[in-house]
């Protein structure tokens, strides 16, 4: 089955899953119709900012890109080598995401912390994610959110500990997320 480009890896999951369950989505996901995400990261331009996140140390900046299209999101940190130690993506959406939606770690290559943003700018979850070695896209485990949310944010492993950042802490969000409800610090 070719999945047409405009139609995310996430979308086309949820899809799935809700005729058949998240196992069922991700096996039958065929991934021949995707352009590798060394390509698609050449064609996809990403902005930056710097993002606050206040924890029990104080606050914590950190450069991240800003991953706001489908197309964006989909690829996300697919086929890095590294990520700098105060860096990260933010996938941003425009509207609050399921509980039940979340990340994978096909084709990642490096092991990830993963905060997830309710819509008051506070870290409602967090979950580390490991790189997944199989080249089956079925073989590798979807880290579910478990909490609805407007953003997430994907760092370095270790990251959020070594801070002492944890779930309640305030992200000072950019642009229009932080018009939604922003957090007090």
């Amino acid at each position: 089955m070719k999945i047409p480009p405009s139609l995310t890896r996430r979308r086309f999951l949820s899809g799935l899953a809700a005729i058949g369950g998240a196992a069922g989505a991700i096996a039958w996901l065929p991934l021949a119709g995707w352009p590798s995400s060394t390509a698609r990261a050449a064609e996809l331009h990403l902005a930056s900012t710097t993002l606050a996140i206040h924890g029990d140390q104080g606050p914590s900046r950190l450069e991240v890109e800003l991953a706001e299209s489908p197309q964006q999101r989909a690829n996300g940190l697919m086929g890095r080598e590294q990520l700098g130690e105060d860096a990260g993506m933010l996938f941003v959406y425009q509207r609050p995401q399921s509980p039940d939606s979340g990340f994978w770690m096909y084709r990642t290559l490096i092991p990830l912390d993963i905060a997830f943003i309710d819509r008051n700018g506070r870290i409602a979850a967090i979950h580390q994610m490991t790189p997944c070695g199989s080249s089956v896209s079925a073989d590798c485990r979807a880290y579910r959110a478990g909490v609805a949310y407007i953003a997430a944010l994907e760092v370095n492993a270790g990251y959020f500990a070594k801070r002492g950042i944890d779930v309640g802490d305030c992200v000072s969000l950019p642009g229009s997320l932080a018009r939604q409800g922003q957090c007090e610090p």
